[in-house]
């Protein structure tokens, strides 16, 4: 299975935000098994280095993106990928734009803790903790 990790979920690996730290690593985890496929957005790197840069030295935060970027699968951001995020009925274009980078990459779900911002998604939508669920009950 192909599935987009959200920003959130990257977020929370990398900046360890408590209680969600242990179900983002175990996601991770668990692709790097080849439970499933990760895909990040293009976006996702950016927005983690930006977001956590505060709470986070600068070259620690390198050295978790570019660890990251050896985990996981990356899905291209493009200029159609951008206009079709403003099609979407998301009210947060960010979250459309993960969307269309899921659907353009081909993507089966996506997981994220917000799973209300993606109330119009074409995809399944899963919480860490449902996607976990869901790949132990495929691997029984």
């Amino acid at each position: 299975m192909r599935v987009l990790l959200d920003t959130d979920v990257i977020l929370d690996v990398v900046t360890a935000r408590a209680p969600f730290t242990s179900e983002a690593a175990e996601l991770l985890d668990l692709s790097e098994k080849g439970a499933f496929e990760a895909y990040i957005s293009a976006l996702t790197p950016l927005n983690v280095f930006y977001i956590a840069r505060k709470p986070k030295s600068s070259a620690n935060l390198r050295e978790s993106i570019q660890e990251l970027l050896q985990t996981v699968e990356v899905c291209p951001l493009t200029e159609s990928v951008l206009n079709a995020a403003f099609d979407m009925p998301f009210s947060d274009y960010e979250d459309a734009v993960q969307h269309c980078c899921a659907t353009a990459e081909g993507l089966e779900a996506i997981v994220t803790r917000n799973v209300r911002d993606y109330k119009d998604s074409t995809l399944p939508v899963f919480t860490p903790a449902e996607f976990l669920n869901h790949i132990k009950s495929l691997q029984a």
